[in-house]
């Protein structure tokens, strides 16, 4: 016996729901208060990661692509204001300097 397939049957895509942002990632999203600020905070298991690498704000490494890591953005910003973070710096962003200095070899960008 073949094991079950669930695939679409072509029917229309469910709407974005409030608060949703048009956020791709699956993961359970809440509120945080940082700086003053309210922040939506969702966390990307690995195995949902887009293949992207992105470059953590709090530790200023790479996140390699499927990665499990922690995306943030601030209550009234948009797509353009998410970051992504490794998700112990997130936690630590309390304790970090406001100014994170690179190595002499690391990459620029």
């Amino acid at each position: 016996m073949s094991p079950r397939h669930n695939r679409s049957r072509g029917g229309e895509k469910p709407e974005s729901q409030p608060g949703d942002h048009g956020h791709r990632y699956g993961g359970a999203q809440r509120t945080e208060t940082w700086q003053g600020e309210e922040w939506y905070v969702r966390l990307v298991a690995g195995a949902s990661a887009p293949g992207k690498r992105y470059r953590c704000p709090g530790c200023d490494q790479e996140i390699p692509a499927g990665a499990p890591h922690v995306v943030a953005w601030p209550e009234w910003g948009g797509v353009d204001d998410r970051r992504h973070w490794h998700k112990a710096c997130w936690n630590a962003k309390d304790r970090r300097t406001s100014r994170v200095q690179r190595s002499r070899n690391a990459p620029k960008y």
